[in-house]
């Protein structure tokens, strides 16, 4: 069992998790046949509504001041549906206070569709994955899709103009390809989701990781979540991901890093008072203001959120 940091509960901002009704909604993922190639194997676990109270259920024992939503691969053509949806729960329950939507850069509505979702007050960004190869040695997309393809590209470049970030997703194999769009686009925030999902962690592996990650950081509009460390066939420790995390912030720096949960998708593996608790004991030497930084201020800043210490719908809050 990860041990429990003795210490007053750290104000934390949850830059990245997700929820869904399934009964109200579309998530093909979660209604539809079972995606053999999941990253974390099996998830019946995941396969039921997941909605506000059962996020605070998880965090009940933490100061989650705001929370971010990522994006959660609702059906393809009602993803404006999606982000009002979340405006309706955060004027009921406080939270979300960010959002992170969903537009395809290539296809022929991408103009249209980042107008949609860049009108709505709580939507700070868009992920939008790029096609990938599924193991180091496949070859690279570089067609339709993919962060080569002019069309994708031309998207992209719409996200300067209404002021959006982007979340990039991909394993760390891709990193390079994303630094290079990282440095075409300079004015335009990137975050990287899941510390580029260092999932062969053996000592080529993890050296692999480390030197993609390292091309990456070199682009200084590109920030990084140090989150979903869990592993297909692991448990998730703190002795498993120690490196990793002080690896992470030692290539990106304390400010360009931030805590994320993935929650639910992350309970498949730790819950969530384990996981903040490891988080803390890895992080253990840091001064008081790198933690607020690495937990609460840079996903504020990143992610544009009022500062919960004034007088806003905070998470716990209702109207």
């Amino acid at each position: 069992m990860n041990p429990v940091v003795d210490a007053a509960p750290l104000a934390l901002v949850d830059a990245h998790h997700h929820l869904w009704d399934l009964k109200a909604n579309r998530y093909p993922w979660l209604q539809d046949a079972v995606e053999p190639s999941f990253f974390l194997g099996d998830y019946a676990d995941l396969r039921r509504d997941y909605l506000p109270t059962d996020y605070r259920a998880d965090t009940h024992r933490h100061r989650v001041v705001a929370t971010v939503h990522v994006e959660a691969e609702r059906a393809r053509d009602d993803q404006v549906g999606e982000t009002s949806w979340l405006h309706r729960l955060h004027a009921q329950h406080g939270l979300p206070n960010a959002v992170v939507a969903h537009a395809w850069f290539h296809a022929p509505d991408a103009e249209e569709v980042l107008a949609a979702q860049a009108a709505w007050p709580l939507v700070r960004g868009i992920r939008s994955k790029p096609v990938t190869a599924a193991t180091p040695d496949a070859p690279h997309p570089r067609g339709s899709g993919s962060m080569h393809d002019p069309e994708w590209l031309r998207g992209f470049t719409l996200l300067e103009r209404h002021g959006l970030s982007w979340d990039l997703r991909v394993p760390y194999w891709h990193l390079a390809e994303a630094a290079e769009v990282a440095r075409l686009f300079p004015k335009t925030p990137i975050v990287l989701n899941h510390a580029g999902f260092p999932w062969d962690r053996s000592a080529e592996g993890l050296a692999d990781w480390r030197s993609a990650m390292e091309t990456l950081a070199r682009q200084p509009n590109v920030h990084v979540k140090v989150s979903e460390l869990g592993l297909r066939d692991a448990a998730w420790t703190i002795e498993a991901n120690r490196g990793v995390v002080r690896d992470t912030i030692a290539i990106f720096g304390i400010e360009r890093c931030m805590f994320a949960s993935n929650f639910p998708v992350a309970r498949l593996r730790i819950d969530y008072d384990a996981l903040v608790n490891a988080m803390q004991q890895i992080l253990t030497d840091l001064t008081p203001s790198q933690r607020d930084a690495f937990f609460r201020r840079n996903a504020l800043a990143f992610y544009r959120i009022p500062d919960p210490s004034q007088p806003i719908n905070k998470v716990g809050a209702t109207s």
